[in-house]
């Protein structure tokens, strides 16, 4: 049974969330904002996080950012639902660290259905082991060694190494990784690829991931 955190400061909406969820099957647990999601994740073991946006104490993008910060939260899908649709709100919830970001008013099938895909993909991502030259990819524990030392990577940025990763030498479109990291139906720009492409540069070096132009990347193993 998949656990959910669902974080949101109205109490209509989690207990509308809560009832849905739980008729589809998924246990549940509920915070009014970030900082008490926090306390949720000390009793729990959490597989998905539903997350506002707009939230007293603790925002939606603070909580996500800290998230990120902490290597025994990485597992956790984080998914961003709320009324603010604005372009520049998509990217900073993305930027932030979710895997996606869902506009209210959603009906529960679509909600529910975005939900399994995401835990699918998560699942997908995480079934194999890699030893790369000195570049031990662990997909189970989402873990990354570089020549025996750890390399700590938030969500996204090992997500997308795994993707490059799982076929040396061939070249990733940007819109396929966008797909299979992202998710279609995300509005990402270039930048938010390039952004996590120069940050996994920053810590595993320059050498394994290749810039194609004006297609996409790759990685290589000499």
């Amino acid at each position: 049974m998949k656990h959910i955190l669902v974080i949101d400061d109205e109490e209509e909406i989690r207990d509308l969330i809560s009832y849905n969820l739980t008729k589809e099957g998924f246990e549940i647990s509920v915070a009014e904002n970030g900082r008490a999601g926090f306390e949720q994740l000390k009793n729990h073991n959490v597989d998905l996080i539903l997350l506002d946006v707009m939230m007293p104490e603790m925002d939606g993008i603070e909580f996500c950012t800290q998230l990120r910060l902490r290597p025994e939260f990485d597992n956790i899908v984080v998914c961003f639902l709320t009324a603010r649709n604005e372009d520049y709100s998509q990217i900073a919830g993305l930027d932030s660290g979710a895997d996606d970001y869902i506009a209210k008013p959603v009906k529960p099938r679509v909600l529910i259905s975005r939900i399994k895909a995401l835990l699918r993909r998560s699942e997908a991502l995480s079934k194999t082991n890699q030893d790369l030259n000195g570049l031990v990819i662990n997909r189970d524990e989402y873990v990354v060694t570089l020549n025996g030392e750890k390399v700590h990577l938030p969500k996204k940025e090992f997500e997308l190494l795994a993707l490059l990763a799982s076929k040396p030498g061939s070249v990733f479109e940007r819109d396929a990784i966008l797909e299979t990291v992202w998710g279609s139906d995300i509005v990402v720009g270039d930048r938010t690829i390039d952004v996590h492409i120069r940050k996994l540069r920053e810590k595993i070096g320059d050498d394994f991931i290749k810039t194609v132009k004006g297609v996409g990347y790759k990685f290589v193993v000499d």
